[in-house]
């Protein structure tokens, strides 16, 4: 029986790109799949002729070559191959589109970006990231400061320079991968994939490790680092320290290092955003005549206050460009004195009295809101009865 054009199994034109052959091949390696036709000889019949067509046009010598002489520029079937009707040795590489789309989810996803050969087989991998909370006070986040840390962690091996062999000796490409890492089986129709076993997916063994680290190529030691915090930080900041990471195996790239920072509670001031708040309590006796009060800043310093007679609590004092630096920029933000009058306690005779001779002397203008609010309640119980 004379063997159809490849073009025609495939359902393509002559002049179509590869991206067409490649959705033109899944789509009828699916219809055709054994899985999905099972004890249907035509569909397996039909399946192996979509992969023999499919190898043959894929590539652009083979496809060149078929243009011109048809079937008879594959003596033997696919290029002298020993017949095997499109399942030689290049096989597996066109199943593993197929493979993917059938069972990318199930296995765990696609490869990434679908490029064969993505992964680096080296034996060098990255290091992991390392994370360091770090608290620090209100104070230390206003003026900025550099911080000495001592972080845990593997770094490369000095006895191997990080190659896990030992000195004098090298790492050999695995013998049972050539280096690539990984293996394949064949199941049936299917060509699996999986990490070498003898080399863990490096690609490369060690005969001779290094004794200093046992072959990984990294050791655990604590080192102490400088941490550069800027003026301004707020809680929750993340700083990176790019390389400062764990070591990475056999020599492969470090990984970073994270700051987490955390800020103490003040026992003065509150912070919201750049701008910081401060209660204080003053004497009955500053807040109805008026006075000065000497209050704190985040500098350091205390700054003068003044404070009008008749000032009640709660009241809002503003202190331009008294707040926290906006981080990375000139911008400070403002502080706020919200005042708290304290009622007198512990009362001598003196002091009793002259608040008595006070209370006598006192008219509604003196305290203005509590004459007026019992004078409607006054109202409302007299409007009420009558």
């Amino acid at each position: 029986m004379a063997k159809r054009d490849y073009y025609e199994i495939l359902g393509v034109s002559r002049g179509a790109g590869d991206q067409d052959l490649k959705s033109a091949y899944r789509r009828l390696a699916k219809d055709f799949h054994p899985d999905r036709n099972a004890g249907d000889k035509d569909a397996e019949r039909k399946f192996k002729e979509v992969n023999e067509a499919y190898e043959a046009l894929k590539d652009p010598q083979k496809r060149a070559a078929y243009d011109q002489f048809g079937h008879a520029a594959f003596e033997g079937g696919m290029g002298g191959r020993g017949g095997q009707g499109g399942f030689g040795p290049d096989f597996a590489s066109s199943m593993s589109d197929i493979f993917d789309d059938l069972f990318g989810e199930f296995m765990g996803g696609r490869r990434g970006g679908g490029q064969p050969g993505a992964r680096q087989r080296t034996g060098r991998e990255r290091g992991a990231d390392l994370r360091y909370n770090l608290e620090i006070t209100l104070a230390e986040a206003y003026a900025g400061k550099t911080a000495q840390i001592r972080v845990p962690a593997s770094v490369s091996c000095e006895t191997c320079d990080g190659s896990g062999a030992k000195p004098g000796t090298k790492a050999k490409t695995c013998g049972t991968c050539g280096g690539a890492g990984k293996v394949r089986t064949s199941q049936g129709f299917f060509t699996i994939e999986r990490p070498c076993p003898a080399c863990q997916g490096r690609g490369e063994t060690i005969e001779d490790p290094c004794q200093a680290c046992s072959g990984s190529g990294r050791v655990t030691k604590e080192r102490t680092l400088s941490v550069n915090i800027p003026a301004g930080v707020e809680d929750g900041t993340r700083i990176r320290l790019a390389g400062e990471g764990e070591a990475g195996l056999r020599g492969g790239p470090t990984g970073d290092l994270y700051i987490f920072l955390s800020i103490k509670s003040h026992e003065f001031f509150q912070r919201d955003g750049s701008d910081v708040f401060c209660k204080v309590p003053i004497a009955m006796t500053t807040a109805a005549l008026g006075g000065q009060i000497d209050v704190p800043t985040l500098e350091g310093v205390t700054t003068r206050v003044k404070i009008p007679e008749g000032t009640e609590s709660g009241k809002q004092f503003r202190l331009k460009g008294k707040g926290m630096p906006v981080l990375r920029s000139k911008v400070t933000g403002d502080m706020y004195i919200e005042v708290d009058v304290e009622t007198p306690k512990n009362l001598t005779r003196r002091q009793r009295e002259l608040l008595e001779e006070f209370e006598k002397a006192s008219h509604k203008e003196t305290s203005p809101e509590s004459a007026g609010f019992f004078s409607r309640v006054k109202e409302f119980f007299e409007g009420k009865s009558g």
